[in-house]
This record gives C-alpha cells, structure tokens and sequence, in this order.
C-alpha cells in the first residue's frame, strides 16, 4: 500500500508525458485498475488547467511579433493585449507662401521658397485586458503651425481610450479630433491634396479633452446610421476649462447603402459597390477661444461684423464669447472615385468690454472635392496615379459680400503604397476679395512625401 500510495502520487506530480507512461506501467503490472486510472488523470488534468488559469492571470506572459498598417508591435497569444507603433513623417517644398493667406497683407508679403518637416509623428495604439479596450496615442516631434515661422515644441496630440465591445454603444474618453466634420478628422496623411483646405482653419474644432458617446445602427439596412454626442472642455489641445461652461457636440451620420466609409480620402480600396455617406452636426461654446487649431485655443485672424479685430484668446475674458456651429456633409467612393463636400455656418457672439463693442458674426464656408485614378477608364496610364480638384470658399462675415477667400486646387498623388508611402504634388489659386479695386490673387506649388514606418 505505501509502495502504491508513493506511485500513484508520482503519477499526479509528474508533467504530463511522464505522468501518462507511469500510469500506464501501473496499469499493465496490475497495480491499479482502470477506475484508479482514469481518477489519476482527471485530477492531474484539473490541476494543469488551473495552472494554467493561474498563470494567465499573473504579469508575465509572452508576446508575439506583429506587423500591420498600424505599424510594428506585440500581441500576447490569448488576444488581450497588443501594441502597435508607427513612425511617420511629411517631407515638404512650399513656394512661394508655406500656409494659406487669409488676409491682404499674407497676398502683398514677400515671397518664400521652404523646405519643412511639416509633421514628424510617432503613433502608439492597441488594446488592453479586453480586446474592446483600445487606446491610442499621438505625439508630434515637430509641433509647427500652419503659419508658424518657427518650430514648435513636442506636443501630445492624442490620447484616448475607446471602450467598443458594443457596435450600438461605445464611449471614448481623453483628448482626439472631435467627430464633428469629416475632413479634420481624416488624418493629414490620408488626405487628396499636401493640406486640407482654406475651410479647415475657420470652421472645425479640432481636438479636444472630454469624454463621447457613439454607436452604429441597424448595420446594412437602408436607415443604417452612426451617432455621435459628447461633451468637452472646449479650451482646445492640452488646456482646461476656463469657465464653468462646457462644449456640446453632437453628429448623426446615414450610410447610404448599409456600407460605412472610413475616415481617409481617395479609393484605393476600388470600392466595387458604392459607399457613401450624408451628415450634420453641430455645437456650441462658450469661451475664450474663437477657432481651435492643433496648437489649441485660438483667434480668427479676419475682422468681426464691426471691423474690429476679435480679442485674442490670451486677452480674453473668461465666457467672452459665445461659438455656436453647423455643418452639413457628404461623401462617396465607388471604383476609383471619391467626392467629398462640407458646407458649414458658424455664430461668433462677442460680450466682450464694452470699450471693445459686443458684436455678432456670422461666418460661411466649405469646400469639395473630386479624385479618380485614370487607370480605370485608360488602361494605359500607371496605376498608381491619382488626380484631384479642390474648391474651397470662406466668408468671414455674411453680411459684407466683399471679404470672400476663395481656393482652387488640383493635385496629382503618386502611390506607392497607398496612403503608407506617397507622394503628392498640388498647384493653388488663391484670391481674396476686396472693397474695392481687383481681387488679391496668388498662385502656390507645394510638393510632398508623405511616408509612414
């Protein structure tokens, strides 16, 4: 009996291979019958599966290399946890103006021909404990304006954590592009043209810290939708609020043909079946700020309805001013063809010091867009060319028909790897009205590489 009890403890302590060949000698020299056999087994079996529960739960476990269009990362074999990182950078030539000229004086200025890394950016995403835990962080190592002179600092662009196990309901806190208008949130390097258009500046949101809710409804049917609402500091990238008032955001999308699209511009998919989309949004504030850029809070740079100059977001006071917006918006993709459009309306209300004089201003604006690869209808030309045409319109008061900024663009993408490795080149006219005499004009050539590691 202890020369048996000594055995058929063994059995159970060994590792799985020597445990089974024991048990078997056991077996077959009669020391145990069948029934103390298949005991053995079960409990060793019970005890390597908590084992291996135990271990699964501890800190280490061991990753997988992968690799996607997000870039190089890990993943553990159990699916909860996976990083990605991406490097990506935008190698630009600008001549003979490296931003858009909003005002007489960016028409009359003298010309420049600039090198620029325009955006140097490292990108960390995946998820965490659960699959539908995402997260995502954007940092830029060259934090240049649009119309900045100068390089900037290192900035944290994004950071935001996506809770999505539900495609009807899921909520996104931290700081990101707001979902509001397609165009912002399309990412610099999914883009048609070298930069969005004149429209951009005016009229989006940009990022903000907050939390949101969305979800996607009734999937492939005809009344297929995705809603979006959230609430915001409205202070911009990387500030607080400076007052007890918050930003209300709210977008409701319809998906044409039960297909959604994604937020990137050009069909490099070939969507065989069309896919489009038509949304409104809109938003209101109040604050210190009178546009949001990647840089932040911000202050337009046109006149308000009196012809003063708004007060900048430094010298504000907190509340000054009261920033309600709208917008409508289309856009489709189907073989090889993609047309996008936004129209939008924004209030500025200025409650400003009496000395400075409250006002109300009403600006308009927008922009569409067209791009096709030849290659479908001429079989002839390289495959990897895309060609585009841009028409962008801002008024900054609706009330003065002379002030308008209008755009023209055509630009051409060679793609290499999509929208990982490509080049883009496009050909500006600007024009500016005026009072009186001609309008401003000034023509512009800009030349990029976008690439992404």
């Amino acid at each position: 009996m202890a020369l048996f009890s000594f055995l058929t403890s063994s059995a159970i302590s060994l590792p799985a291979l020597g445990g089974d060949v024991l048990t078997e000698v056991l077996r077959e020299k009669g020391v145990i019958n069948k029934e103390d056999w298949i005991r053995i087994e079960a409990d060793r079996e019970k005890k390597t599966a908590a084992q291996s529960t135990k271990s699964k739960k501890g800190k280490d476990r061991p990753a997988i290399p992968i690799w996607t269009k997000k870039g190089f990362g890990f993943k553990t074999e159990d699916g909860n946890w996976a990083t990605r990182l991406q490097w990506r950078s935008q190698l630009r030539f600008t001549t003979p103006e490296r931003g858009d000229p909003d005002t007489s004086s960016d028409f009359t200025d003298k010309a420049e021909h600039t090198f620029e890394l325009r955006r140097v950016r490292v990108k960390v995403g995946g998820h965490g404990f659960k699959p539908w835990v995402t997260y995502y962080m954007e940092i830029d190592w060259q934090g240049i304006s649009n119309s900045g002179t100068a390089a900037g600092s290192t900035r944290v662009l994004d950071w935001r954590i996506t809770l999505e196990k539900y495609k009807a309901f899921q909520v996104r806190l931290g700081q990101w592009k707001i979902n509001y208008n397609r165009e912002r949130v399309d990412s610099s390097g999914k883009q048609t043209m070298v930069e969005r258009s004149i429209s951009n500046s005016v009229f989006t949101i940009d990022r903000q810290m907050g939390i949101l809710v969305m979800g996607r409804l009734f999937p492939g049917k005809a009344y297929d939708i995705n809603y979006y609402a959230g609430v915001f500091n409205g202070s911009g990238r990387g500030e607080a609020n400076d007052d007890d008032q918050m930003m209300y955001m709210a977008r409701l999308q319809w998906n044409i043909f039960g297909r959604k699209l994604k937020w990137k511009q050009i069909d490099i998919k070939y969507h065989k079946k069309p896919a489009a989309t038509l949304a409104i949004g809109g938003y209101t504030t109040v604050g210190k700020c009178t546009r949001w850029s990647s840089s932040g809070c911000g202050t337009l740079v046109q006149n308000s309805s009196l012809g003063n100059a708004f007060t900048s977001d430094s010298s504000a006071t907190d509340g000054q001013f009261r920033v309600d917006g709208m917008m409508q918006e289309f856009a489709l993709k189907y073989r090889g063809l993609n047309i996008q459009e936004e129209i939008h309306w924004k209030q500025i209300k200025d409650n400003g010091p009496t000395n400075v004089g409250q006002s109300k201003t009403n600006l308009m604006g927008g922009y569409a867009v067209i791009s096709y690869f030849p290659h479908y209808l001429v079989p002839a030309i390289p495959k990897p060319l895309n060609i585009a045409y841009r028409y962008s319109m801002v008024d900054p008061n609706v009330f003065d028909g002379s002030d308008k900024l209008h755009e023209h663009t055509v630009g051409m993408n060679w793609l290499f790897a999509g929208h990982l490795n490509k080049i883009t080149a496009d050909i500006t006219h600007m024009m500016l009205e005026q009072d009186a005499g001609s309008p401003l004009t000034e023509q512009r050539v800009r030349l990029q590489w976008d690439v992404s590691f």
